[in-house]
């Protein structure tokens, strides 16, 4: 995969200031960069998206994403907002900005946005899906984005556990230590779900939020437990000891994990 950085135009003078606010559907596939988030060592989604906008608007552009996302974890359905100093269009601003980013990252809608919009603080909620392929062969096209599982699986035994994540818990538990402290590891899971459609098996979890690497430990334990090594109940148990995790609940491995969607509605249920 070719990722390109666009050449910048020169800069508008300091003291003009941002006055149009946009909204703007990212998907990305992950697989080479470090995450959405700038990395003191590594290229990561936030940059390259910032350069293609401050070639368009010629000016320095700063973009706030809706969440942080791991090195090699994809994305359906990122949102981010941004300004801009020119009063471009939203569908011209797409199809420009389309056109100065790497085939890996596409901008899919964009939209004017209200002073008070905030693409993570405004949020009631996300969806993630995890693949997993459980077969004989991998398909080499699907190893990008699909964890492979030789071993058979139970789906009875998988659905079963998903259904215990499903309310408001402490999941310390399932979360990998981070640089910031694990002060309130209390979230919500509206519903984790494991669908099955011949080899594919699709796990869906929404929430209200995550931790660092909590979906992930979510899938991988979730494996164990289609794979016979945990009983579906051990979800409970974890979730009522409130300590850190341990070697028991592994974390999937990131090729799996898409940011599925973001929620910033809530009427009887979550939308979009």
């Amino acid at each position: 995969m070719k990722l390109h950085r666009p050449r910048l135009k020169p800069s508008a003078p300091a003291e003009e200031k941002p006055r149009h606010k946009f909204k703007a559907v990212i998907a990305y596939d992950g697989t080479a960069f470090a995450g959405w988030q700038y990395q003191g060592n590594a290229l990561a989604v936030q940059q390259v998206v910032e350069e293609a906008l401050s070639w368009l608007d010629e000016n320095p552009v700063r973009v706030y994403g809706s969440s942080r996302t791991d090195a090699g974890v994809h994305a359906k359905g990122f949102v981010a907002h941004f300004w801009l100093r020119k009063p471009i269009p939203p569908d011209k601003v797409l199809r420009a900005i389309n056109s100065h980013l790497p085939e890996a990252v596409r901008f899919l809608k964009v939209s004017k946005a209200n002073d008070d919009f905030n693409a993570q603080l405004s949020a009631y909620g996300k969806e993630y899906r995890y693949h997993i392929y459980q077969g004989p062969i991998m398909p080499p096209h699907l190893v990008p984005y699909w964890t492979y599982c030789h071993h058979e699986l139970d789906l009875e035994a998988m659905r079963k556990a998903a259904t215990l994540f499903v309310g408001r818990h402490d999941f310390r538990s399932f979360a990998a230590a981070s640089d910031k402290p694990m002060n309130n590891c209390v979230r919500e899971i509206y519903s984790c779900e494991v669908k099955k459609s011949g080899p594919k098996h699709v796990i869906i979890v929404r929430g209200n939020g995550f931790l660092y690497k909590m979906v992930r430990s979510m899938a991988g334990f979730l494996i164990s437990v289609g794979k016979g090594n945990e009983r579906p109940e051990a979800v409970r148990e974890l979730l009522e000891r409130h300590e850190p995790r341990t070697a028991r609940v592994e974390t999937a491995p990131a090729r799996g994990l898409f940011l599925w969607k973001v929620f910033y509605r809530k009427l009887g249920g979550l939308e979009g």
